[in-house]
């Protein structure tokens, strides 16, 4: 996907121009352009900073050029999820096309050495998962915890936090966040 290219169009759409996105969100305007240029690829974390700027969620700008599904789907086909994920992650989200969704609810994909990137994430809301597979590694605030199959997490995701898995077996995780934020 074309991220960079994405990202031009959108902004233009809203009116706003290079240098205003990026003093919006705090970082310089040649940061925007090396994105929209594609010569840079951003974590998850520093797209979802671009982004607040406009505002726009991850799910809105990865998913705009779809059609709206109006109908309340009940069931969901793994060729149907729509992939969020950036840098070798793996984030499908389920029930992309529902109006008014309260939660996001995804299957995540880690494989070893990825993260979510260095800057730690913050938003409203609250988040939980669970590790299907492999080893997470979870930092909230200060405290950084091990996950192993089975073990789950539940916090509120005001708290500053990182989704890390430097293990040498693939992660998979099931979680939710709300609001929908993804």
């Amino acid at each position: 996907m074309d991220v960079g290219g994405r990202l031009k169009a959108i902004r233009k759409q809203h009116g706003l121009s290079q240098r205003e996105l990026a003093k919006r969100v705090g970082v310089t305007n040649s940061t925007i352009s090396m994105i929209e240029k594609n010569s840079v690829s951003p974590s998850i974390s520093s797209l979802k900073k671009v982004l607040s700027g406009i505002p726009m969620s991850l799910v809105d700008f990865f998913s705009m050029d779809l059609e709206p599904d109006h109908t309340q789907k009940i069931v969901y086909r793994a060729d149907e999820l729509l992939d969020l994920g950036m840098d070798g992650i793996e984030m499908l989200l389920v029930g992309k096309g529902r109006s008014e969704r309260s939660m996001a609810f995804m299957i995540e994909t880690m494989p070893p050495g990825t993260d979510t990137g260095t800057e730690m994430l913050a938003h409203e809301g609250e988040e939980a998962g669970v590790v299907l597979e492999g080893k997470l590694e979870l930092t909230v605030g200060s405290e950084v915890s091990i996950l192993e199959a089975g073990d789950c997490y539940y916090f509120e995701s005001t708290q500053p936090h990182r989704f890390n898995n430097p293990f040498d077996q693939q992660l998979r995780l099931v979680s939710c966040t709300t609001p929908a934020n993804f």
